[in-house]
């Protein structure tokens, strides 16, 4: 997969099929659009994905993002939403950009696709213009999960509950983080149960402020976890959003290496505890909810 930011930089020669928009999170219906484009690619046609950056929150940063998509599609464009492109009349668009640029023989978009000046473009545009500049235009319908249209709303709803789970169901994998272990104060060490601090890029959402099970990637490897994701209020004023895992089984030195962490399952929402001792009984019940909640999922699975 090639790799670019901004569509100017594009230097495609092929003609392409093309799906476009925030793609924030990759859910499951993002992946019906995706798939689309890839069923139209061949020794003729490229497959591009271009995702607008609108440098808000975000279920996805833009490095994972190129993770999910390697080995997926042929091109990645990630797309400023800059005011030159909020500007840009639709029709501009279409000739300059998807027909000029990107060589454009497919667009796939959902139902609520728009682009353009004061949104003015949308999917029957695309329709409307495609004998013109000699494109197809696939609209897929949204996906749902029990009845409900799959949008990263719906997903950010799901986390802000603490409801990982819901949140896999709607993405397809489970939702995760990726972050450089930092120092910390080290009070888990001397309490008995060493920690690894993960520091979330500034963008990235974390679930509901609580106490997770969790699958921790370190070098390679998987591990069982359990984690607070939060400020860790019993003992800093800080207000700095960290994922502290206590990672079963791990005995190495994890700091300043990068890890990735995955939410299975919430327990408690994060608690501010009248003192030390009562903050380590409570980290004590944590620690045995993991081990009961990954022995559980072992023998579910058949390991």
């Amino acid at each position: 997969m090639r790799y670019i930011t901004g569509i100017e930089s594009y230097s495609g020669r092929k003609k392409t099929a093309v799906t476009l928009g925030k793609f924030d999170g990759l859910h499951l219906g993002h992946q019906k659009l995706i798939d689309k484009i890839r069923s139209y690619a061949s020794d003729e046609c490229e497959s591009v994905v271009c995702a607008f950056d609108m440098h808000r929150e975000s279920l996805m940063t833009g490095r994972e993002r190129r993770e999910h998509l390697e080995n997926e599609v042929d091109w990645l464009i990630d797309q400023p939403f800059t005011k030159e492109l909020r500007e840009m009349e639709a029709e501009k668009f279409i000739e300059d950009v998807l027909y000029g640029t990107l060589r454009a023989a497919h667009i796939v978009v959902g139902t609520d696709f728009n682009f353009g000046y004061g949104k003015r473009g949308n999917a029957q545009m695309l329709l409307e213009y495609a004998e013109k500049y000699g494109y197809t235009v696939d609209v897929i319908e949204k996906e749902r999960y029990l009845g409900t249209v799959i949008s990263s709303t719906y997903i950010k709803d799901a986390l802000a509950q603490g409801d990982v789970k819901l949140a896999e169901h709607l993405l397809g994998y489970p939702y995760g983080l990726t972050g450089i272990v930092r120092h910390g104060k080290q009070l888990g060490r001397t309490l008995g149960f060493p920690t690894m601090n993960i520091e979330p890029e500034e963008n990235k959402i974390l679930p509901r402020f609580g106490v997770y099970a969790c699958r921790v990637k370190i070098d390679g490897k998987w591990y069982d976890a359990v984690g607070n994701a939060g400020i860790k209020p019993t003992v800093t004023d800080e207000h700095r959003r960290l994922l502290e895992v206590f990672v079963y089984g791990y005995e190495g030195d994890a700091y300043g290496k990068e890890v990735t962490a995955q939410f299975c399952d919430f327990e408690r929402p994060e608690t501010k505890f009248g003192s030390v001792e009562e903050l380590k009984d409570n980290v004590m019940q944590d620690m045995h909810y993991g081990e009961r909640y990954f022995a559980a999922r072992r023998e579910k699975n058949g390991e």
